[in-house]
């Protein structure tokens, strides 16, 4: 056989290979992260859940997801461990690196509250309807409404 005709199955047989290995390395890390789980631990879930573990088992995990609301999880589905100071900025707003004092609020309402008379002055409403009598010229002869049309335009029907 002809080298350059296996050149492309050696460079794919050593592609799956590099992806393997890595794809084993990350599964390492992960069964790693769930082994130093310990309770107390503030754990979020692969579905993105954040709770504190209260117990471990050898397949699954006791997570408190709400202060007395607990719930059963495979460690498979524990997605990171975190440490003490990132869930508690996530979960309970702790955050010390705020230091300029920003404050967001809960809902909208205060965005879209009315302020001064001069900010109703520069809302008001403009009415984009057609009026009826306006719009539409009447036919001199007949009283009627005319249809719109010129004396250059061809009929369309």
């Amino acid at each position: 056989m002809n080298p350059v005709t296996l050149l492309p199955f050696i460079v794919l047989i050593g592609a799956m290979f590099l992806m393997t290995r890595s794809a084993k390395k990350k599964q390492a890390a992960a069964a790693q992260m769930r082994n130093e789980m310990q309770p107390g631990t503030g754990v979020r879930t692969i579905g993105g859940m954040y709770a504190t573990v209260k117990e471990l088992h050898d397949d699954t995990v006791l997570l408190e997801i709400a202060p007395g609301v607990h719930a059963v999880y495979a460690k498979n589905a524990i997605g990171a461990v975190l440490d003490d100071a990132e869930y508690n900025r996530i979960v309970h707003g702790d955050d010390e690196s705020d230091l300029d004092g920003t404050v967001v609020p809960d809902d909208a309402s205060s965005l879209t509250e009315a302020g001064t008379d001069e900010d109703d002055a520069d809302d008001a409403r403009i009415d984009l309807g057609k009026k009826a009598d306006e719009a539409e010229p009447k036919d001199a002869e007949s009283g009627k409404k005319s249809e719109g049309k010129d004396d250059g335009e061809a009929d369309a029907k």
